[in-house]
């Protein structure tokens, strides 16, 4: 957004947090924020809302605009068909249009009586990924290695959780000799102790992508460009206890994986809290790395159904056309 000429007023990796716990913190930080930019609302500077995902602030802030007038137009929509359906009478009231990203959510939303259109996914407005041979070619992995790719999330949270046991993953699928290489997908500040001789990518994450020959993947929209990628994985997940708790008894679907959920059927494993061990990790991913093995073609085969449902793209054309509707 940045780069498209927005100006940033309030950079939102002061206020992201993962979890129902965590959240805690940062209620004074958001309140703060709620309260600036309600002022603002009611003092006319705006004509249009547009929110991007966030639901435990955005809906809040849907509901302040629409108390000054002001359109809403939700790009993202809260996941309500996974945690809370008899919230949508309070998204019916807050918001004017959504614009939704996964097939299956417009017919969901239109069934709770709101205004939704599936845009398309906005990774698929991406430009083209680097060939395999490129993207080994520029981390300097021979093209013959068979690649295990660690994928340990952006967020400090997802990665202190993750990164321990996807490391002793990696380290013992290389000394059984299940792979030649592991390449991380890392971020420009990202810490990974212990992980000499891995190679660690601290660019765009398409690279590792284009490069791995299985993946372990964070949940959440990592597993939807290692779809898109055609990149077999296995998908784990651990956050605080109390959170997990309280998950098991709120969510409403059987998976948390996005192409799971996009699939409609168990594509990829999901390894969840307790489970997320060096063993389990490993002994899961470890057919993935044979190309030929039966586990690997029909992960390939679902990967190939999430493609077929996501469609093209254009998804940031769509959303600009909502919002010039709402503008007059």
């Amino acid at each position: 957004m940045a780069a498209a000429g927005a100006r940033i007023r309030f950079p939102m990796e002061r206020y992201t947090v993962l979890g129902f716990i965590e959240v805690l913190g940062k209620i004074p930080a958001h309140v703060r924020l709620l309260r600036t930019l309600e002022a603002e609302f009611r003092a006319g500077r705006y004509d249009l809302l547009i929110v991007v995902d966030y639901p435990g602030f955005h809906v809040r802030l849907a509901e302040a605009a629409r108390r000054h007038r002001v359109k809403v137009l939700y790009y993202i929509a809260p996941q309500l068909w996974a945690w809370r359906p008899g919230r949508a009478r309070r998204l019916r009231a807050a918001v004017d249009r959504l614009a939704v990203v996964l097939p299956f959510e417009a017919e969901f939303f239109a069934g709770q009586g709101l205004a939704a259109e599936y845009v398309g996914h906005p990774l698929l407005d991406r430009p083209a990924p680097p060939t395999r041979a490129a993207a080994r070619a520029t981390l300097g992995i021979p093209g013959g290695a068979r690649v295990l790719g660690l994928f340990p999330g952006s967020r400090t949270q997802e990665v202190d959780r993750l990164w321990t046991p996807f490391l002793a993953a990696a380290r013992r699928l290389l000394a059984e000799g299940r792979c030649d290489v592991v390449v991380v997908a890392g971020t420009a500040e990202g810490a990974y102790p212990g992980g000499e001789g891995l190679v660690i990518h601290r660019g765009p994450p398409e690279m590792v992508f284009a490069a791995a020959d299985a993946a372990l993947a964070k949940s959440g929209t990592t597993t939807l460009e290692a779809a898109l990628a055609d990149l077999p994985m296995v998908v784990a997940y651990r956050v605080n206890p109390l959170t997990s708790w309280l998950a098991r008894r709120l969510l409403t679907v059987p998976w948390i994986s996005l192409v799971n959920l996009v699939a409609g059927k168990g594509v990829v494993e999901e390894v969840l809290q307790g489970e997320v061990t060096p063993a389990i990790l490993a002994g899961r991913v470890a057919p993935l790395l044979d190309e030929n093995d039966p586990a690997t073609r029909a992960q390939r085969e679902g990967l190939r159904l999430v493609r077929e449902r996501l469609g093209g793209g254009g998804a940031a054309r769509r959303v600009a056309s909502l919002a010039a509707d709402l503008l007059g």
